[in-house]
């Protein structure tokens, strides 16, 4: 069966539940997803990772260690993450256990573990993470890069905080995001498994009265800056890390989207084969791997990409980017390309929805995007029907994705990187 899309109500408010039924094995699975609640709104740097990390720690009457024994006797999977745009509360078992899975699920909601040594336990844990990334050259660069193209917004910040902003955490920072912003009005219920969909309604409504009324938060849209530029930041290495990006003027909910996947996938995202990777890679020599991607989520869209050199090779490496994407917005695609990226993209669809968790992910992804439950497979149509003469077309009218700025990071041995 396919993902089906209805509402539940719930103290007056309609919340959307993404439902499946798959008897393939006894085990059901939710997601609880907190739409605009992610690390894109955090209010102090780092809030909303520390705030799922706290509801990992269980509740306060079992604490960590009793809560998780509960858990792990009965195999039941809880736990909660948070993304850029999205928090998300994850619930599965086998079938038989789910009921009481749910109970366990109701009692974090009403009693977070709220305590002082628990908020020094994640603060520490935290903190040993951010003293490793002063030394992780891909994340120093990627970071940068996004402060680059997107300054003064939540994307130029780090989403796992400053050292500065960890310590600084209070419970009551932790409390406020989860009391106004895990709410019913901010909620999408992903669900599906070894049940149909009014047993999945009744299971679920108890626990999810239990969620407050919240005002619905919004994160408003990034748009990348245009300004070509380079910045070069120097460490101890003997290698070049170098992430570059530019604008890509294709919102979530366009029209392009599958064309924006083929020209993409040609570009930098698959791989061997891809054109960064046989001219900066097989035919120049000039990294181990370089790879490229379209983001197109809701609040930001852009063009980014990623290679690894040696210090000697990153002003070759740099400049040889830039005419590789000059020269694929100019000249467009070849027919072998096109006809290669079709045939991947179509023959690999079997790998991308052969399990139920691929296919809700999938429905949720194309509801939160505003689009009808079944529009990735009318993308595979469109791909399959999409012309050379069209896709050239659509590669050429996007020429702000040659507007690159590139991030640096790189060894004293190498003289500063320039235009």
């Amino acid at each position: 069966m396919s993902a089906t899309l209805t509402q539940l109500e719930i103290n007056q408010t309609k919340v959307p539940l993404i439902f499946e039924e798959n008897s393939n094995l006894p085990i059901v699975s939710m997601q609880l997803v907190f739409k605009n609640s992610g690390s894109l709104s955090d209010t102090k740097d780092g809030l909303v990772k520390l705030s799922a990390k706290l509801l990992n720690e269980g509740t306060l009457k079992d604490g960590s260690v009793g809560f998780a024994t509960k858990l792990e006797n009965r195999a039941i999977s809880l736990s909660a993450h948070a993304g850029a745009e999205t928090f998300v509360i994850e619930l599965s078992s086998l079938k038989s256990e789910f009921n009481y899975g749910l109970e366990l699920l109701e009692q974090l909601l009403v009693d977070p573990n709220y305590s002082e040594a628990t908020l020094e336990k994640i603060k520490t844990q935290t903190l040993g993470t951010l003293k490793r990334k002063e030394s992780d050259f891909d994340y120093i660069s990627n970071l940068t890069l996004k402060g680059m193209l997107f300054p003064n917004t939540p994307l130029a910040k780090p989403s796992l905080g400053t050292i500065k902003s960890v310590k600084s955490m209070g419970l009551d920072d932790i409390k406020g995001h989860i009391d106004t912003h895990l709410g019913l009005e901010n909620l999408i219920v992903v669900m599906g498994g070894d049940l149909n969909q009014s047993q999945a309604q009744k299971m679920v409504l108890d626990v999810l009265k239990k969620l407050p009324h919240v005002a619905p938060k919004v994160i408003p849209l990034m748009e990348p800056h245009s300004k070509e530029e380079i910045k070069t930041t120097k460490v101890e290495s003997k290698q070049a890390y170098i992430y570059f990006g530019a604008p890509l003027a294709v919102r979530y909910n366009s029209e392009d989207r599958y064309k924006a996947r083929v020209a993409s996938f040609i570009l930098g995202s698959s791989g061997f084969g891809s054109r960064l990777m046989e001219e900066i890679r097989v035919k120049q020599g000039l990294a181990y791997s370089a790879y490229s991607r379209f983001r197109i989520n809701r609040t930001n869209s852009y063009f980014w990409g990623y290679l690894q050199t040696k210090v000697r090779s990153g002003n070759e490496a740099v400049a040889r980017v830039k005419e590789v994407v000059k020269e694929f917005i100019e000249k467009g695609v070849t027919q072998e390309e096109l006809t290669a990226a079709k045939q991947f993209l179509l023959g690999s669809e079997p790998l991308r929805n052969e399990t139920l968790s691929q296919r809700l992910n999938r429905a949720f992804s194309e509801y939160y995007n505003q689009r009808p439950l079944g529009a990735s497979l009318q993308d595979l149509e469109k791909i399959s029907a999409l012309s050379l003469e069209d896709l050239n077309q659509f590669i050429q009218s996007h020429k702000e994705i040659g507007q690159l700025s590139f991030s640096v990071v790189t060894g004293e041995e190498e003289s500063n990187v320039t235009k």
